[in-house]
């Protein structure tokens, strides 16, 4: 991917595509009017259904840098944006303490010995001793990127403020260095599972797409482009199986990951069908909770149909 070919619905379709990922109309247009209107997307639905996915080829398709920032309870301006480099700080203050002395050596008093480093200090807030993190990286890189802030539901209230004015102006404030406007603004796409209600003010400054589970024949078609060594009964079993567990009353649904990751299983183990001992040693690989392992285990025939 990287072309310099115009972006349409139809090129984004058939870059995803080389890729292994079935890329639908929906996604392919909301991708290409993210383009168009220079606005970060909002990607949200279960978890496994290829959200962080599609940031990670979208970068691919452009050719840029990916920047990733996962989202988590607790998660502050100092990960997210940057932090000062005190050990570096500390390191130049002593090798300087010579140099500081030379300074005020003249002065009749402390008053005046303080006058006398006005402004001096300024320079150990200076971009030489900034770290940057994904945020700010995304915000001063020199080439193309993708920032791709990830489970953003998982972050707190406060940190979802403090994202809007990068999302709406492509710039932020650092107290010591004022604003920090991106030369070239990054493509912006935020993830959320849907675990709580995002703010009415991060959704105005995003356009937005629900991924939902795929259908039968979409994960039909995704099973069939990345898992090629299951026989095409098996795979529409598959996934059959897979479709009925999602209306079952489990503790979490299997998402299009997790069924990828049954296929090679089924795969590696040389099963020819979803016989019990089969399921048996690789379910492991679809479900993670031990209530609902025992659960599906316990009455095979409801879900294999």
């Amino acid at each position: 991917m990287g072309s310099a070919e115009k972006t349409t619905p139809e090129s984004i379709e058939t870059a995803f595509r080389e890729q292994g990922f079935v890329c639908t109309g929906e996604i392919s247009t909301t991708l290409f009017l993210s383009e168009e209107l220079g606005k970060p997307l909002l990607l949200e639905g279960p978890p496994g259904v290829g959200k962080t996915e599609i940031g990670k080829l979208w970068a691919l398709y452009h050719g840029a840098e990916l920047v990733r920032l996962q989202c988590y309870e607790g998660l502050d301006e100092a990960k997210a944006l940057y932090e000062w480099s005190y050990g570096k700080q500390m390191l130049y203050a002593q090798l300087l303490r010579e140099k500081t002395g030379e300074l005020i050596s003249g002065e009749p008093d402390l008053a005046a010995a303080i006058r006398r480093l006005e402004g001096q200090a300024d320079h150990f807030f200076s971009r030489a001793f900034l770290l940057p993190r994904p945020l700010l990286q995304a915000i001063t890189a020199s080439g193309p990127v993708v920032l791709l802030i990830d489970e953003v539901d998982r972050a707190d209230e406060e940190f979802e403020a403090f994202l809007l004015e990068l999302l709406s102006d492509y710039q932020v404030s650092i107290p010591e260095l004022g604003t920090l406007r991106a030369a070239r603004p990054p493509r912006v796409i935020l993830t959320s599972n849907d675990s709580r209600d995002l703010s009415d003010a991060l959704r105005r400054r995003c356009l937005y797409l629900y991924v939902d589970y795929p259908s039968h024949d979409e994960e039909l078609r995704i099973v069939e482009s990345r898992v090629p060594g299951l026989s095409e009964e098996l795979t529409d079993r598959l996934v059959r199986f897979a479709q009925a567990l999602r209306k079952a009353d489990l503790r979490k649904q299997p998402g299009v990951s997790e069924v990828l990751d049954w296929a090679l299983a089924l795969v590696a183990v040389g099963a020819g069908s979803l016989s019990p001992p089969a399921l048996r040693r690789t379910l492991g690989a679809l479900l993670k909770n031990r209530e609902d392992l025992e659960q599906v285990l316990a009455d095979l025939s409801r879900y294999r149909g």
